[in-house]
């Protein structure tokens, strides 16, 4: 599909929150974790399984279709909001266009957070290369150790050989 079509096309916020989800699964299924979707918004997206562990773990996706404009000069940021009372464990944080996740329990998640307003904690990141983390706050290369791929064998064990 071209840049241009994708860009036509509409997605809704629901739209939006299933694919996260969904790619959240495909990643963790790639690493033999299983996991399945709640039917309920109960502030848990995920039951996620690893069978060498023997525990189940719960996950809130939260989703973003892209980066959009923020701070001015032309920068590009990535956000996210989250519950402070969410009852899920890890937080994965998801950017669809560029098929990056991130991966944080809660706790984390509510120290790196930049906002507390409401009950909700609000954390993103600027994303354009090129620029220091001096210079604008938080960067995607301050959060590169939650990559999914870094966080997987800490947050859900490595399978036997």
């Amino acid at each position: 599909m071209s840049d241009k079509s994708r860009e036509m096309i509409k997605l809704s916020m629901s739209q939006i929150g299933r694919s996260g989800e969904l790619l959240v699964q495909y990643r963790l299924l790639k690493r033999g974790i299983e996991s399945a979707p709640m039917t309920t918004d109960s502030g848990v997206d995920l039951v996620v399984y690893a069978p060498w562990r023997k525990l189940a773990v719960t996950i809130q996706v939260k989703s973003n279709l892209r980066p959009k404009p923020a701070g001015g000069k032309g920068r590009m940021a990535l956000d996210w909001w989250l519950s402070e009372e969410s009852p899920a464990e890890l937080v994965a944080l998801v950017d669809l266009d560029r098929q990056q996740i991130w991966l944080f329990r809660h706790k984390a998640f509510a120290e790196k957070a930049q906002q507390r307003s409401a009950g909700r904690l609000h954390f993103g990141f600027y994303v354009e290369p090129g620029i220091s983390t001096g210079e604008c706050g938080a960067h995607e290369q301050d959060v590169k150790p939650f990559l999914i791929e870094n966080r997987i064998s800490e947050l859900f064990g490595s399978p036997p050989p």
